[in-house]
């Protein structure tokens, strides 16, 4: 039974997360629909990471097993017929090597925070990002990332429902930089790990605009992380301006499929 490894692009705006649901539409539910029309089996998706309602993903990995060999280009080509008009695209179809598994074979995964940062709103962005209207200083922003960099006990920053067995997570990537494209000033925040906590970015991100509005300092976030306690934590950022934009895997662990595959 091959294995398939997909690449899949998807706008979180209309659905209500990754997860399947049984009344709800989600990510993987639509995914898992298309397989359905397609070849008629009752295939099960496995992804990456899995994306609360409204967070966008630019290069998720899932994979799932089908009884026969189709060739990669009809698979991608025929669940992307299967998924229109819905915002989910394949953007490639590989055979996956034995053993391999998109979410247990990840070594890193990396995520993407846009802040909107002018006065007026946004008119084409505005599922994509968080719209601060007060000047957010990225430079402060970035010092009190510092912090939260390493290996630590994130418990401040995890949510409540959060089901992992322990808060403690190695911070690998937390970046913060400034994008002018005219009128448009953007606060991009980039950050890396092997694996998160339930809303560990968002809630990182909250307190990042807190001290970029000069309301917390570094040695606060500091002091918020060794206290271990969510109350502390600033606002959680909301979802529309989260993108799960890549998942690094060891070298060999997926190759590319075959010609013709």
């Amino acid at each position: 039974m091959p294995r398939y490894k997909l690449v899949i692009e998807y706008d979180g705006a209309p659905f209500c997360g990754w997860q399947r649901q049984a009344e709800d539409l989600t990510v993987q539910g639509a995914i898992e629909a298309a397989v359905t029309r397609f070849t008629g089996e009752d295939a099960r998706l496995t992804c990456a990471g899995r994306t609360d309602a409204g967070v966008h993903a630019i290069h998720q990995v899932a994979h799932l097993d089908l009884t026969k060999d189709w060739r990669t280009d009809t698979v991608r080509d025929a669940l992307n017929a299967h998924l229109r008009p819905l915002p989910v695209a394949i953007l490639s179809a590989e055979i996956a090597r034995a053993g391999f598994d998109a979410r247990h074979s990840a070594i890193r995964r990396h995520y993407r925070y846009r802040i909107l940062n002018r006065r007026s709103p946004a008119a084409l962005t505005r599922a994509h990002v968080w719209h601060v209207p007060w000047a957010l200083d990225p430079d402060l922003m970035q010092a009190a990332a510092l912090p939260l960099l390493g290996r630590h006990d994130f418990t401040a920053f995890r949510a409540a429902e959060c089901q992992a067995a322990s808060p403690v997570r190695t911070l690998e990537q937390l970046d913060v930089a400034r994008v002018s494209m005219g009128l448009h000033e953007e606060i991009v925040i980039a950050t890396s790990a092997r694996s998160f906590l339930h809303h560990q970015v968002r809630s990182m991100v909250g307190t990042l605009m807190l001290a970029g509005s000069r309301r917390v300092t570094a040695d606060d976030v500091a002091d918020i992380l060794a206290a271990r306690d969510r109350s502390r934590c600033g606002p959680m950022a909301p979802a529309c301006g989260l993108t799960f934009v890549g998942v690094d895997y060891a070298e060999g662990d997926a190759p590319d499929a075959p010609a013709g595959k």
